[in-house]
């Protein structure tokens, strides 16, 4: 029987793998050939049985991005609240006070999940891995989408709580800790089962600071025994790594090392305030060479931190040193070109020179660093054998012109607006800038209504009691 062979003739543009080389090149007039299990022919011209052909004139086709951090939950509807927020006493940083102000509702997760999801994939997204709390339609959903997706059900035996705006403590329920641990592993090794073969699961003690070494270390023999890749959410702010110093004289990175915890399975969420950031009082230069030398992966997440005043030092840095930095969206706006343009923005500022990141680095951190972060090196790439995920970028469209190299066109001036079309599998997940398989727009609808639930319940949660309007004032008066 034959395959059901698809064939774009002569595309002006393809970003493929080398693998003598081991990194993307490009090729021009090329004939790509995928079926529901991969590409079957990369370059030159295909001749062999196909069912459909389209032309490729005036069209770049690449890997699609891998995102190794993203959330969704209550992340869709926190947009335009509280980005002019913070708690000036902890660094500055918002996360602590007002993340836990907002409530959703079960019938909103489900319309949360699928604009994240469409989202991402409209941005070029074909795998990510998603951080979030278990819920009933968690799995159907993404499987629905047609994404690739890694489900990271997080756990923690301390909630935080924020007295006055001004410290930081922690509320241990080791029990409750337990329990969700539980919960977690039943999770994710259901989603590695799924007969959909696109989902997986990833082990995630939700932050280094809210679980105890006990739980960290039985949350990675689990991992490590099944197989699977870890997240863990770690130097992510100055409060977390000051805490980290008063409980155990370390830094996130030493102490995770000391657990013998750090390896090529394990991904850190974020991981800026290692032990030679500006910011910290250490200036020394261990963290770094014990990330390269375990093969640890930073997940890299500019847009959120920058949003508050934070950057990683620098992308550039972490790179020559040997470390594996893959991409991460974190929250909103769930926007993979996005992030990958401010990471050179913010690579270039903290690096202070205009050679600290390329736009060839960060297209390798959103591809074939993130599908290493997971173990795998048949995503994130175009070559034979290689599963048939990619994106077609329309270089006719207006942010595209005139073309010199179209990557730098793309992460720089155009973003998701040029992209045509998005493939998982081989099978269109994104046409036109429309998600084909799930009901984005319906989903869409009913974000407006839970956001409006979150605000009027927002008073309950704050534990001043203070209403949205005192939490976060509007930009301007209302008149």
């Amino acid at each position: 029987m034959t395959k059901e062979i698809h064939v774009i003739r002569k595309a002006h543009t393809l970003v493929a793998f080398d693998r003598k080389l081991n990194g993307h090149v490009y090729l021009n007039d090329a004939d790509v050939a995928y079926d529901e299990k991969g590409f079957v022919h990369v370059g030159g011209h295909y001749d062999g049985p196909f069912v459909s052909e389209s032309s490729g004139r005036d069209r770049m086709i690449l890997p699609g991005f891998v995102n190794v951090h993203c959330h969704s939950g209550e992340e869709p509807i926190s947009k335009g609240i509280f980005e002019d927020m913070g708690t000036a006493a902890l660094w500055g940083n918002a996360l602590y006070e007002y993340s836990n102000l907002l409530e959703i509702d079960d019938d909103a997760i489900e319309a949360s999940l699928t604009v994240m999801v469409g989202d991402l994939m409209r941005s070029g997204v074909t795998t990510l891995l998603d951080i979030a709390g278990p819920h009933a339609s968690w799995l159907p959903t993404l499987a629905k989408s047609g994404a690739r997706t890694f489900v990271a059900p997080g756990f923690r035996e301390a909630q935080w709580h924020v007295e006055d705006s001004h410290r930081l403590d922690f509320r241990w329920d080791r029990a409750r800790g337990r329990d969700a641990f539980a919960r977690a592993l039943e999770v994710v090794d259901t989603a590695n089962a799924h007969p959909s073969g696109r989902l997986g699961g990833v082990v995630a003690p939700s932050q280094i600071e809210t679980c105890s070494p006990e739980l960290l270390q039985d949350a990675v023999a689990a991992a490590r025994q099944r197989g699977m890749p870890i997240t863990i959410h770690a130097a992510q702010t100055m409060t977390e790594h000051e805490e980290l110093l008063r409980r155990h004289g370390l830094t996130a990175v030493q102490y995770l090392e000391k657990l013998g915890l750090l390896g090529k399975d394990l991904i850190l969420g974020h991981c800026i305030f290692v032990d030679s950031h500006s910011w910290t009082r250490q200036r020394t230069e261990i963290d770094l060479r014990l990330l390269a030398e375990r093969q640890t992966t930073v997940a890299h997440c500019p847009v959120t931190f920058s949003r508050s005043g934070m950057a990683l030092e620098s992308v550039g840095r972490y790179r020559r040193a040997g470390v594996n930095v893959a991409l991460g969206t974190d929250s909103y706006p769930f926007n993979m070109l996005e992030e990958m343009r401010q990471a050179m923005i913010c690579a270039r500022l903290s690096g202070k020179s205009v050679f600290d990141v390329s736009t060839g680095d960060i297209f390798e951190a959103a591809t074939t660093a993130g599908a290493r972060a997971l173990g795998r090196d048949d995503i994130g790439r175009i070559a034979v054998g290689s599963k048939a995920d990619f994106l077609v970028v329309d270089l006719r469209h207006h942010a595209m012109q005139p073309v010199y190299d179209p990557l730098r066109n793309l992460l720089h001036c155009a973003a998701e607006r040029a992209i045509e079309r998005v493939h998982v599998d081989g099978t269109c997940v994104v046409s036109d800038g429309r998600p084909t398989l799930i009901d984005y727009d319906g989903a869409l609808a009913k974000l407006q209504e839970a956001q409006d639930y979150a605000c009027r319940k927002a008073a309950e949660n704050d534990t001043k009691g203070r209403a949205m309007g005192t939490l976060a004032p509007l930009s301007l008066p209302r008149r």
